[in-house]
This record gives C-alpha cells, structure tokens and sequence, in this order.
C-alpha cells in the first residue's frame, strides 16, 4: 500500500486546524448573541425599547474617558481570570479566589502604609507580599485536599468565609486600621505611602492603570508556564489523568499543592490596581465579587490567555456603560447582571453544542479522507 500524498496531509491537516479556529470562536459569540437577545427580550417586556439601551452602551465606550475605564477595569478582572483559570488548568476548582484577594489586598495596604521605601523597592515589596499571602491562604485548602481528602470546593468556599472574619478581625482601629476618628464612622487602613503608588499614562480620558503591564506578564507568563516548561506539561497532564500522571512519574501530590499556591499568589494580585492607583487604602467595602466574577470570565474564556482577555473585555464593557444605563434613559442598571448571568448560562450551552457539532465534523471529515485514500489505492492496485 502506497503512502498518502504529503501534501494532501498538509491540505487536510490545514482544514482541521482551521475549523478548530472558527469553531473556538463560534462559541463564545453565539453565547454573547444569545445573552443579548434575551436581554432584549427582557428590556422589551418591561417597556423599554433594547435598541436605545445598545446605543447608550456602544456610545459611552467610543468616547476617550469610557475606554479607559474599560481597559482599568479589564486589567482588574484578567487578573481574576487567571487566578481561577490556572486551578481549573489541573482540575482545581479554586472557588476561593474571593477570600484571597482580600486577605492579600489587606496586608499589603498594611504593609504600604508602615513602610516607605524608594518606589523600585516598595512597590516590588507590595506585589511579594500580597502574592505570599495569597499563595499561603489558597496553600490551606491544597494541603487538606492532599493529605485529608477535603474536596477543594468545599475547603475553599469555608475559607472565603474564613477571611471575612479575619479581614473583620485586623480591620479595627488600633490594628491595621488606625485609632477611630471623631469625624469619621468609616474604617480603613493608613493610606499606602506616595512611594507605594503605581505609575498611570495620562490620556485624554483619563489616567490609564500601569497595571495593566503586570495583567499582559502575568497572560504571557500563563501561557509560557503552560506551554513550555515541564511543570506545565505535569500540570496539564494531571488535570486530565491523575492516573496517568502519577505512571508517569509525577507527584500529584506536590503539583496539587503548587497548584494552589500559583493560583492564590495571582489572586494576591486582583486588590493591587484598585488599593495602589486608586483608593490607596483598604476599607470595609473594598472591591467585592471579583473572586467570582473572575470564575464566569476564566469560563467565557475557555481558560485561555487570550480568550480570557476578550472576556475581560466584555464584562468591562458590560460594567463600565451599563453605569450610563439609569442617567441616560432611565435604564435599570439590573439589566448588566442580568446579561452577564446568562453569557455564562449561554457560554455552558454553547460550547457544548459547538462541541459536539466539531466531533461530529472531525468524524466526518477523518472518514472522507480514508475513504479517498483507500479509492486511491485500490485504483492504483487495479491499474497495475
């Protein structure tokens, strides 16, 4: 039997990769297309018309000062993408991204604000500490699950409750907040020292967060660990074969533990641009949610660097002009979760029948090529 045509491989392989493509972006669209019909639906129903609701959104994000408030909040988010995404890379499912994001934002607003060193030494210091205390929060619940048994889920869902009573506990004045002012009823740490704060681009809508920069690393970073080292590879493998894993050598033990620790070290991350280019304290009402806010975008993101930057994008986008909603058109501002719910109902939908819909094309098309290949040689066989 005669070898098939190498071009002929090419061709076919070409065609496999690209309906790959198009079938990994169909996806995540037809969910946005179908969350965005039922919001309109819903709209509708209550008396307003969708169509006015889109050009509110669409027009605040083509001015200056929306896409920068876009982009600041996509860099907070991409962050929280992948602190959960790095867990579910290995079949983790770091639910606790909430509580460690707190907890870290909390000690390195304490740390900022006792300490005062030149900004190339102080603003370093912050992201270790939050990282390390993010890290050794999120250790907990690897630990138990390794040497206990105690399913990830359930350990890290009892330490996001955990650290609001620790976050309650430290934040008190006379602790890491300072002693209560008679003009004052809110409670917050000091404010971080000037040298704590992280640099901004002026433009013209704004100043746009230096943080962004860690965001983009911290993607590259990802993907490089994931795609080219041998920790990347043993967490890849484990993620979808323990079994396997542990024949081939691997500690799973060890990774399992590494694997929380990564994703809570980038989680540390999530407080750092709102506490380092905004607020620059930590107050009882900081920034809540992220932690699973970044859950919906690792999943419209697949769990991949840059599908989770898109995602990023789409929920700033949705945040950011859905705030223009109620000023402009009486809008309820409701409408924004109400599409972001089902973009993940959606996505989970989508990607399903995208899935099958792919398999059964691969199938299809893997018959097709045996079938001309073994035409071939039999004609061949015939002529000769």
């Amino acid at each position: 039997m005669t070898s098939p045509n190498p071009a002929a491989k090419r061709s076919f392989a070409q065609r496999i990769s690209g309906e790959r493509i198009v079938l990994a972006l169909a996806a995540p669209v037809l969910a946005v297309v179908l969350s965005v019909a039922i919001c309109s639906v819903l709209l509708a129903t209550s008396g307003k018309n969708p169509f006015d609701a889109w050009n509110v959104m669409i027009t605040y994000a083509t001015k200056s000062d929306g896409q920068v408030l876009i982009l600041n909040r996509a860099t907070t988010y991409y962050l929280a993408a992948a602190a959960a995404a790095f867990g579910f890379r290995m079949n983790l499912f770091n639910i606790g991204v909430e509580g460690q994001y707190k907890v870290a934002a909390l000690f390195a607003a304490f740390v900022g604000a006792q300490v005062d060193l030149p900004a190339f030494i102080q603003i370093p210091l912050l992201l270790v500490t939050a990282m390390l205390v993010g890290g050794l929060y999120a250790s907990i619940a690897g630990l138990l699950k390794v040497y206990r048994g105690v399913s990830e889920v359930i350990s890290t869902i009892m330490l996001n409750a955990i650290s609001v009573s620790i976050v309650g506990l430290l934040l008190v004045p006379g602790v890491f907040a300072p002693k209560a002012s008679s003009t004052s009823n809110s409670i917050q740490t000091d404010p971080v020292s000037d040298s704590s704060h992280f640099f901004s681009i002026p433009t013209a809508g704004g100043d746009l967060w230096g943080f962004l920069f860690i965001a983009v690393l911290v993607g590259v970073l990802f993907q490089f660990t994931l795609t080219r080292t041998r920790f990347g590879f043993d967490l890849r493998a484990t993620g979808r074969s323990e079994s396997a894993a542990t024949a081939s050598g691997v500690n799973v033990k060890k990774m399992v533990v590494i694997s929380m620790v990564v994703s809570g070290a980038i989680a540390g991350l999530i407080g750092l641009p709102e506490l380092l280019q905004n607020s620059y304290s930590y107050g009882q009402s900081f920034q809540p949610g992220l932690g699973f806010l970044g859950i919906s975008i690792a999943l419209l993101g697949r769990n991949s660097p840059i599908g989770m930057a898109f995602a990023a994008l789409l929920f700033a986008f949705l945040d950011s002009t859905g705030s223009q909603l109620p000023l402009k058109g009486g809008f309820p501002f409701e409408i924004v979760a109400v599409m972001q719910g089902t973009i993940v109902i959606c996505v989970v939908v989508a990607y399903e029948l995208v899935r099958r819909y792919g398999l059964k094309r691969q199938q299809q098309k893997v018959g097709a090529q045996l079938a001309a290949q073994a035409a071939a040689t039999e004609k061949k066989e015939v002529s000769a």
